[in-house]
């Protein structure tokens, strides 16, 4: 495999060492892969990002970008890397044709080169009626849209993508992806972090999971499913201010508001379906769905929790 960035036992801590951002992340990313890094909001994703781009210094451990040493030599990693921050791209006083143009010249792109990608990027994400606008007046998914592009109009050999999606319509999110994929089958290596679990399942070629600063899993969407993500996923939406006892055939329940996420072996799926049923004709629920496990069952079983803590580990109502 060519690996071009390969991070190994990062501690990364502020607060005199009383907050550990990172704690002993090992990770890496081959060329032409999509790797996403998810997590909850705090769990140390961007703190890494910021360490591999050369903004952070870690404390210890090592990270190389095409085998070279970027902590010693940040210059090496914003040379080889293309990075979109969280934060939005400061495009005031530019339209969103000159700022893409505008970093693309920087990063040593050709001129026509840069001209052409730059309207192709424009016309496949949608933004041919924004494109001579100036950027502050335009919407917050539309400046996201152009921080993207003026990351990838001259991808480098590493490509991070800080929650790209942010603030950006579903139709032109999953033009974003296509844009993502297109840029990973050229060779660059794509760092995509986020904690948006169901969007990252359909672009991935792999992931890790991190939450509190710890690497929880790393594997492909598939091979993360394997053993009791072979079971069947059930879901149970309650009525507003019903409840009801948890089922025997129900393993591991979890509740998420009017929520109810649990495993359902193979031979009881009949069973569970015709309950469910009952439950429905006895108005005690809305709805029921029974489905292969997902990536978003991976992610609450690694993390416990989504973005606003609703989400409680107890077993539904007895």
């Amino acid at each position: 495999m060519d690996m071009l960035l390969e991070i190994n036992d990062i501690q990364k801590t502020f607060s005199k060492g009383k907050v550990k951002a990172n704690d002993g992340i090992s990770l890496s990313v081959e060329k032409g892969e999509v790797f996403g890094l998810l997590g909850p909001n705090g769990a140390g994703k961007t703190t890494l990002v910021n360490q591999v781009i050369g903004l952070v210094k870690p404390d210890s451990g090592s990270i190389t970008v095409d085998g070279i040493n970027v902590i010693t030599n940040p210059g090496y990693a914003r040379q080889k890397c293309s990075f979109q921050s969280q934060s939005q791209a400061p495009t005031v006083g530019l339209t969103p044709l000159q700022a893409i143009q505008l970093v693309g010249k920087i990063r040593g792109g050709e001129k026509t080169v840069v001209k052409r990608r730059t309207h192709e990027l424009i016309n496949r994400l949608q933004m041919k009626e924004w494109e001579n606008t100036i950027g502050l007046n335009s919407t917050g998914g539309i400046r996201r849209l152009v921080a993207f592009c003026m990351a990838v109009i001259v991808p480098g050999s590493i490509v991070i993508l800080d929650e790209p999606t942010n603030d950006i319509d579903p139709l032109r999110r999953r033009l974003l992806w296509q844009e993502v994929q297109g840029v990973a089958e050229i060779g660059s290596a794509v760092l995509l972090v986020t904690h948006n679990v169901l969007e990252a399942e359909r672009v991935v070629n792999r992931l890790a999971i991190i939450d509190q600063g710890k690497v929880k899993c790393v594997g492909t969407p598939a091979g993360l499913k394997t053993g009791r993500y072979n079971n069947m996923r059930m879901e149970l939406i309650l009525e507003p201010g019903r409840t009801i006892q948890t089922p025997d055939f129900l393993v591991d329940p979890i509740v998420l508001n009017r929520r109810i996420l649990a495993w359902v072996s193979q031979e009881r799926i009949p069973e569970a379906i015709e309950k469910a049923n009952t439950y429905k004709n006895d108005g005690q629920i809305e709805q029921y769905s029974i489905c292969p496990a997902t990536l978003e069952d991976i992610y609450i079983n690694m993390v416990g929790r989504f973005e606003n803590d609703e989400l409680s580990e107890e077993a539904a109502t007895k």
